[in-house]
């Protein structure tokens, strides 16, 4: 079946950076499109960046600039490094596939001096 399992989370000081990793599992991972999402308490999931098969990478603006997006097909994990980190940005992140219904149980980020 298909998994995906979310790391990296942390607390972090505004200005950190923090690399969040998606090891998936059960499907054909070089073939899928992938994205990150985030969702704070009482809000909804916000995209965050997608990575497609052949590696083209699409960013929301909130990020853009901050973020990148990334694939190691050969470990079928996807990567999601944060720099100059806000304390908005402080959420639940989640990796999915893209174009389905499988997400990942998401990882803390909590940006606070």
């Amino acid at each position: 079946q298909v998994q995906l399992v979310e790391s990296g989370g942390g607390l972090v000081q505004p200005g950190g950076s923090l690399r969040l990793s998606c090891a998936a599992s059960g499907f054909p991972f070089s073939d899928k499109g992938m994205s990150w999402y985030r969702q704070v308490p009482g809000k909804e999931r916000e995209w965050v960046a997608t990575i497609g098969s052949t590696s083209s990478t699409y960013y929301a603006d909130s990020v853009k600039g901050r973020a990148t997006i990334s694939r190691d097909n050969a470990k079928n994990t996807v990567y999601l490094q944060m720099n100059s980190l806000k304390p908005e940005d402080t959420a639940v992140y989640y990796c999915k596939v893209i174009r389905t219904d499988y997400w990942g149980q998401g990882t803390q980020v909590t940006v606070s001096s």
